[in-house]
Order: C-alpha cells, then structure tokens, then sequence
C-alpha cells in the first residue's frame, strides 16, 4: 500500500533524508529508495507519452521513437542500436517516452518538488515526494529477469542488462502486464544525468494506473506531503546545501534559472 506522511515543518524533513537501511550482510547503511519530486501533490504519476497522447499512446509509440531516431542519429548513432537508448535518451531531451524520472538522492527531488515555473504558486498548494523500493518493485519481476539480475549481481538494471532480458517493447509489455516494472539506471550521457542522480521507471503500456500499481503491489511507498507553508523554507534550506538549478541543471540555462528565482520579489 501507499503510506502518506505528512511534513509540516522543517524538522520533518530530515526523516525524509536519513531513510538509510542498515546492511549487516555490508555493515553499511544503504538502501534502494529512489524517489521522485513534484511541484503539486495532486499530480499523478503518469509518463510524459500518456499524458501528452493519451489513448493512442501504444499506436504512437513506435512513430515517436522512430522519427527521433532517424532526426538524432547525427549526434549519436549509436542510438539505432537500441531501442531503449532511443527512448533514454529522447526522455533526457523532453521526447514524450513511458519512461518515469526518479532519483537516487532525496535532496534532488525535493528540489524539484520546491520548484515551479510560476513562483507565485509555491505557498498555494502542496508539494509531493514519492519514494519506492527497487528491491520491492524488482522482486515481482518474471523469472528471466531476475536471472539477468542474478548473473550481473546488480539490483538495479543497466542498458546493457535490460537489452539481454528484453529487446523490444511489444515482449516488455507482455512480460510485465500491469503487475510489474523495472528500474534501469541510464548511461552518463550527460552531466545532468549525473548531478541528478538519475534512475527511470520503464512503464508497462497496460499500466494505466501507477499509483494504483503501487498501492496494491508494494508495502514500503511512501508518498511525503511537503505543506505549502514550509516549501520556501524548504526551498532556501536547498540553496543553503548547494541544491539549486545550478546544479540540477549544469551550464548557464541552470545558472540562469537558479539566478531568476534567486532574485525573485515575493
């Protein structure tokens, strides 16, 4: 299920940020939490391909990556190889893709949950981060993939990894149905990609419902609820720790972006 925890000062955020799990079998506190920030906690977790083609999502699939491929050759051919370098990196430069963004640092994507476009918004609604359990999510995974997983000794799936277990998208979407999904942790292609701390949901085209997915499917999501009263207290505590679209978002469309709010007159 979905557990909901709600933060309403600045001292709840630190439960959100020390989250790490003790490993006797390391003697090291890790965990696989990975989580994803929103601007809005009434937004639903849906891919960019659903949302922008809605039911004909399936059907324009295959046409959005192809023509992507054949116009981003130029800057990387190796892309032709695989359809889900194709579909990484199309979601790294805005494509419409099934995939889901979310990152291993929680100190990321309470930035993007303290972020807007229209800084009046900050104190008029609540903000979301939502975070999940590779380990859980991977354990529903069919046979063949854990295999893969088993033989790498990786938790999480690599490109390299995910090509071998599926090589196209019409098998992923029959192995998994709408009762599982794999989190593959994408190439440093960029800097950006690295900074961010980046990991992807690839989701199954049946699954219409993540949230639903995860409410029946999981023990250990916890979606935390950031109030609209503490998100600029939150938003200059980020700053403070050198969290900010200067490092999101390396280079100067970054660097701009962090000096625009940075001067913003509320």
């Amino acid at each position: 299920m979905v557990h909901t925890v709600v933060i309403d000062d600045i001292f709840g955020v630190s439960h959100l940020l020390m989250e790490q799990v003790y490993r006797p079998d390391l003697k090291r506190y890790r965990s696989l939490y990975i989580y994803r920030g929103m601007s809005n906690a009434d937004f639903q977790i849906i891919p960019s391909l659903r949302r922008i083609c809605k039911g004909k999502a399936a059907t324009l699939e295959p046409v959005i990556l192809s023509n992507f491929t054949k116009y981003a050759a130029l800057e990387d051919p190796s892309i032709e190889a695989s359809i889900w370098r194709q579909m990484i990196l199309g979601q790294h430069h805005g494509l419409p893709t099934r995939l889901v963004d979310w990152s291993f640092s929680p100190l990321t994507s309470l930035h993007f949950a303290m972020s807007e476009s229209n800084l009046d918004e900050m104190d008029r609604h609540d903000s979301v981060v939502w975070r999940v359990d590779v380990n859980e999510l991977h354990a529903m995974l069919p046979q063949k993939y854990q295999q893969v997983m088993e033989k790498e000794r990786i938790t999480v799936f690599s490109l390299k990894m995910l090509q071998e277990a599926c090589g196209s998208l019409e098998a992923y979407d029959r192995d998994m149905g709408d009762e599982a999904m794999l989190i593959v942790e994408p190439p440093s292609i960029e800097q950006r990609i690295i900074n961010q701390y980046s990991f992807f949901s690839v989701i199954p085209m049946q699954m219409e419902d993540v949230v639903g997915f995860l409410d029946r499917h999981t023990e250990k999501t916890v979606r935390y609820i950031i109030r609209k009263e503490i998100r600029w207290q939150v938003r200059d505590l980020l700053d403070q720790l050198n969290i900010s679209e200067r490092i999101v978002y390396p280079g100067l469309d970054g660097l701009s972006r962090w000096l625009a709010r940075h001067y913003y007159v509320k």
